[in-house]
């Protein structure tokens, strides 16, 4: 499966998770998103969002191992690992204007924060963004 997991970069940039190499996905708190964040397996690839002025797509990432319960017991948490930036960001108010994203979570349900992303979405995106 395809996700997107969004983050403020003031508070965990895609640049500092390329520099940290790994992390664990945790304080989502959305009933919804904690729904699809449980789902979360490993190799699942992941779009980095970043929230705030940004609004854009700009990295990928993927599941290291299986969603898991949260240590802490609140819902479930997942560890992500870096896989490229992609080279150009693909901002929210491009997937606004493409008709192809109507019902993408991103712009049906803006605040949730862990959301799936289908196939040939996450296709799009990528060649949006000319990452190859």
């Amino acid at each position: 499966m395809n996700f997107l997991f969004k983050e403020e970069p003031a508070n965990y940039s895609y640049e500092t998770f390329l520099e940290d190499k790994r992390t664990t996905w945790s304080g989502v708190r959305n009933p919804v998103a904690q729904k699809h964040l449980r789902s979360v397996k490993k190799g699942d690839r992941i779009f980095y969002y970043h929230t705030g002025n940004e609004k854009a797509i700009v990295g990928i990432a993927k599941a290291a191992k299986n969603a898991y319960a949260d240590p802490s017991g609140e819902g479930h948490v997942v560890d992500i690992v870096p896989v490229k930036r992609l080279r150009r960001p693909v901002t929210l108010a491009e997937i606004k204007k493409d008709r192809r994203f109507a019902q993408l979570p991103l712009v049906r349900v803006p605040r949730l924060s862990v959301m799936p992303i289908d196939d040939d979405v996450w296709d799009i995106i990528v060649k949006m963004s000319g990452t190859t």
